[in-house]
């Protein structure tokens, strides 16, 4: 296997002997012209404890690489949506506009942490609270809060050169999602759809809601839709209800992920950017 290490800074020279070590590296080389990726060749991976102890100490992003393996191998690149390729939680800021974030919020870091257990019931309280609410705080979320997270752009550009389709799938809302849509020139999406009723949000979610079974299930759909097997596929996601749709990939990404899903993923990318993704291969 090869080990690929990233850092938003350039990687010191004093890093590369302790991590040929660590690795038992046969042979370490830059490369990046910044500096900021360094690939150790010839790795054993049953020294992972000692990398990823290694690595979160100084704030590195590390991942074992099969060498042969090219971007151009996979077909589709499925994403998360709330703090995976933007940055925010767009519930929590919804609910700001009708003073409940603190409330919609704590429920929202429950659920990706794991610890609601039944995503549906998750979602339909956190929704029911933003009844009455005028529904052009949707809009509002996205000119003034929602922001690409760091790299995403590089990403996708980069995928697409790869001859790789894109799949956002979202336990949030095709409000959102569409706009992305449009605005990333993504080919596939699949979300939550709020009820709006005379302008103003009902505090239902109409149709099946996009939890963990039906994440992992689209991904497969969409993977059969382009003649391709799922294990052809870069899943990405931070929270629990990622983890089956990331299980079905061929590779998995936990991008600024929580813990459960850092230590399910095949690999975590905690302080570069999403296109750290692009520089593994």
């Amino acid at each position: 296997m090869n080990l690929v290490i990233q850092s938003l800074e350039p990687i010191a020279d004093s890093h590369l002997k302790p991590l040929a070590a660590l690795a038992r590296s046969q042979q370490t080389k830059r490369a990046d012209p910044a500096g900021q990726v360094v690939r150790l060749l010839g790795v054993d991976p049953l020294q992972r404890p000692d990398i990823d102890a290694y690595c979160g100490a100084h704030r590195l992003d590390y991942a074992f690489i099969d060498p042969a393996l090219r971007l151009s191998d996979f077909g589709l690149v499925a994403m998360d949506m709330d703090s995976t390729l933007i940055t925010i939680e767009c519930i929590d800021e919804i609910a700001d506009f009708c003073g409940l974030k603190a409330e919609v919020a704590a429920i929202t870091e429950a659920s990706m942490r794991g610890e609601i257990n039944d995503f549906n019931e998750s979602l339909t309280r956190r929704v029911a609270l933003l009844k009455g609410l005028d529904a052009s705080a949707l809009e509002r979320v996205y000119e003034e809060r929602l922001r690409l997270s760091s790299g995403a752009e590089t990403m996708l550009a980069g995928a697409k050169a790869a001859g790789l389709k894109t799949l956002l799938v979202s336990g949030g809302f095709t409000f959102f999602t569409e706009k992305l849509k449009a605005r990333l020139g993504l080919d596939f999406t699949r979300a939550n759809t709020l009820e709006i009723v005379d302008g103003k949000l009902t505090g239902n979610v109409t149709g099946e809601i996009v939890n963990a079974d039906v994440k992992a299930r689209t991904l497969r759909e969409t993977c059969a839709q382009l003649g391709i097997d799922p294990r052809r596929s870069i899943a990405m996601g931070d929270g629990s209800n990622d983890l089956k749709m990331m299980a079905e990939a061929g590779l998995s990404v936990a991008f600024r992920a929580k813990p459960v899903v850092r230590e399910a993923a095949g690999l975590a990318l905690n302080f570069v950017g999403l296109d750290g993704v692009l520089r593994l291969f």
